[in-house]
């Protein structure tokens, strides 16, 4: 597609981006913008980043840019580096070379584990997983060239794989959740054949290193399409192999409080995203996991007779554990997801005078917003004490001491009958001698 029959202008490109094409095509190379970068300008949406592609070596685009450093093992990419913007460029990919492992090898199930094959733009397009994202901005003449139907498929809001679904999904099980992402993120739907081999090869997720699962989520959850990204996973079986815990609860219960809670926290994550609100993958998973950590605690509970406390901590460990195998949550998020969780069982004994000290907690109200997710869903103790402290956190200080005292109630007096029950510890006094 020549200039003049497309809307792409250099001006809607970033400045590092035309620096990093034409430095590479004035030094002899070819040099395209490709995928989403040129598919969202055509959709009238603004890219997020701008991803290259060139017939140049990573070692050769390393030469000619003192700013860069190659990545990755998998795929072996240069990042070019201005500052906090970083323009990625990757060799033109060819097909695979099966006789020479240490460019091209794919495990038993079929999945890439190294693909350092290098070739023309012709080739490169049949190894895009998408046909939306098989688009390519030259450079040189300013054209579009689009494979697989690319163009086409955009103008009727199509997600479709380029080659057979399940040999593609195979190489790389992670195009299952890239197709839902791509179809909530542009309002697209996944072609048919494309969709149907999804729920038998979802488990194929299980075997993707639980470091790339973390980078996935993100994409799907925190992007203003969680609640969307949720429900198009739980129908294509998506989420299981992902939150096995969590699953095995909804499908034990799919109306009761896990599922209400969920869909509840999805659609405020949504809103949050929307009216630029920060958004943090340590309250995602303190909601997210919930139901399971309560579910450990009291079965520790019942197993070992520990305090509920003590059970619920034991389970802290136990539920992360499970989780990470297939997610991994970094140590700066699973720590404060468990004091979000530690102080859901302060909620009932700092009320009263004790809690202008409690909410002053750093951590306080992601575990008030967690408290108010849970009465929410359960209703009953749990809607009474989350009425409690919203009213006491929206009051404002006269209200809250009036608040406060109704919190203190009963209290002072089982107090006062420990004390009444307490065994004297003064020694008696000495009988008269006679």
């Amino acid at each position: 597609m020549p200039r003049k029959a497309h809307s792409i202008s250099r001006r809607q490109i970033s400045d590092n981006a035309i620096k990093v094409l034409y430095r590479l095509n004035r030094s002899g190379f070819k040099a395209y913008l490709v995928g989403g970068g040129v598919r969202d300008i055509l959709l009238g949406l603004q890219p997020k980043d701008f991803d290259v592609v060139t017939n140049a070596t990573p070692e050769e685009i390393k030469k000619l840019f003192r700013n860069c450093r190659l990545v990755g093992r998998r795929f072996r990419l240069a990042h070019i580096v201005f500052g906090r913007d970083i323009i990625e460029v990757a060799t033109l990919r060819g097909h695979h070379v099966d006789s020479v492992e240490t460019v091209s090898k794919t495990n038993e199930s079929g999945r890439l584990l190294r693909d350092n094959v290098y070739g023309s733009i012709d080739e490169d397009a049949e190894r895009r997983d998408f046909t939306i994202n098989a688009l390519y901005y030259d450079i040189s003449d300013f054209s579009i060239h689009s494979y697989g139907g690319g163009l086409q498929d955009l103008e009727s809001h199509t997600i479709r794989l380029i080659g057979d679904p399940e040999t593609r999904y195979r190489e790389d099980p992670v195009r299952m959740l890239r197709a839902v992402r791509f179809a909530t993120k542009l309002d697209m739907n996944i072609e048919p054949a494309a969709a149907a081999p999804i729920p038998t090869l979802a488990a194929l997720l299980k075997d993707i290193p639980a470091a790339r699962m973390y980078e996935e989520i993100l994409k799907l959850y925190f992007a203003g399409k969680a609640s969307q990204n949720y429900n198009m996973m739980r129908d294509l079986g998506l989420f299981a192999p992902l939150f096995p815990l969590v699953d095995a609860q909804l499908n034990e219960s799919p109306h009761g409080p896990i599922a209400k809670l969920l869909q509840e926290m999805m659609e405020n994550t949504d809103l949050r995203v929307k009216q630029d609100k920060p958004v943090t993958p340590a309250f995602f998973y303190a909601a997210l996991l919930w139901y399971p950590l309560s579910q450990r605690a009291d079965d520790i509970a019942l197993e070992s007779g520990l305090s509920l406390y003590d059970a619920y901590t034991a389970a802290m460990g136990d539920v992360m554990e499970q989780q990470c195998r297939s997610i991994s949550i970094p140590r700066r998020f699973s720590s404060v997801t468990k004091d979000i969780w530690q102080l859901q069982l302060r909620f009932e004994r700092n009320k009263g005078t004790k809690a202008f000290r409690f909410i002053e907690h750093p951590k306080f109200r992601a575990a008030y917003d967690l408290l108010l997710l849970r009465g929410s869903a359960e209703g009953g103790s749990v809607a009474k004490n989350a009425a409690w402290w919203q009213s006491f956190v929206e009051g404002n200080e006269e209200q809250r001491n009036v608040i406060a005292k109704s919190g203190n109630k009963g209290g002072r007096n089982r107090n006062a009958q420990r004390r009444r029950r307490k065994p004297s510890t003064k020694a008696a006094p000495a009988k008269p001698v006679e």
